[in-house]
């Protein structure tokens, strides 16, 4: 067989970008990690990002886009939240806790100002602490997602209104907000900064964060279900 020099420098130079890519890899899920509960392994999200960033790499025409990483950024993190999905399927009566929780959370912080335990919400559920914990972990998960994409997870918008318009009908929704909520959206969907991190950027502590990026998603569901 007669060697190609053209296809062999095609393919090193595939083999190398796969390899170059690995630590931007390992920082995307390391960022992602930050925003996700610990049920949740660093290494499987590190697996899934590379055995994406290998197939890119192996597709990838410099031809056609002369940026690898901007090709490939996106599908990477893409294939770690198609994975956090596949891994984290929440039921209907899930969704209903969720929102019950996150309703008993609210009333407790406007009480008390702090979040109540796991404790006190299955009693006041009168469900397992074990299921509130599962139910926490699962908002969390599907927290990362996309915006719109919980809208249409959580809610019955789906059969209402096309992606398109519902994105557009979310930013309309989040320009009727504060600067304060805008700032905690656009950070933690946009930027994926983590609460941690937002809380230190507005100067306040990460439960407050958590509780106007919660009052944010309530409103949202109530006006795209009004």
């Amino acid at each position: 067989m007669i060697n190609n020099p053209y296809l062999d420098n095609l393919q090193s130079y595939k083999n190398d970008l796969a390899v170059n890519y690995i630590p931007a890899v390992k920082a995307m899920a390391a960022r992602l990690k930050e925003r996700l509960p610990s049920s949740v392994d660093f290494n499987d999200l590190v697996s899934i990002g590379l055995e994406e960033l290998v197939k890119l790499s192996r597709r990838y025409d410099p031809k056609q886009n002369d940026n690898f990483w901007g090709y490939a950024q996106k599908r990477i993190y893409g294939s770690m939240l198609d994975f956090l999905r596949s891994i984290d399927t929440v039921s209907r009566g899930d969704r209903k806790i969720i929102k019950d929780i996150d309703k008993i959370i609210e009333s407790y912080v406007s009480e008390y100002n702090e979040e109540p335990s796991d404790e006190y919400i299955a009693e006041k559920l009168g469900i397992e602490v074990e299921k509130v914990r599962k139910a926490k972990q699962s908002s969390e998960i599907y927290n990362v997602m996309p915006i719109e994409e919980q809208m249409k997870y959580f809610e019955n918008v789906s059969k209402k209104i096309e992606e398109e318009e519902l994105i557009e009908a979310i930013k309309k929704i989040l320009k009727t907000m504060n600067e304060k909520e805008q700032l905690v959206i656009q950070l933690y969907y946009f930027e994926e900064l983590s609460l941690k991190e937002i809380a230190e950027i507005l100067e306040v502590t990460e439960s407050r964060v958590s509780q106007i990026h919660k009052k944010v998603i309530k409103k949202l569901r109530e006006e795209l279900n009004g």
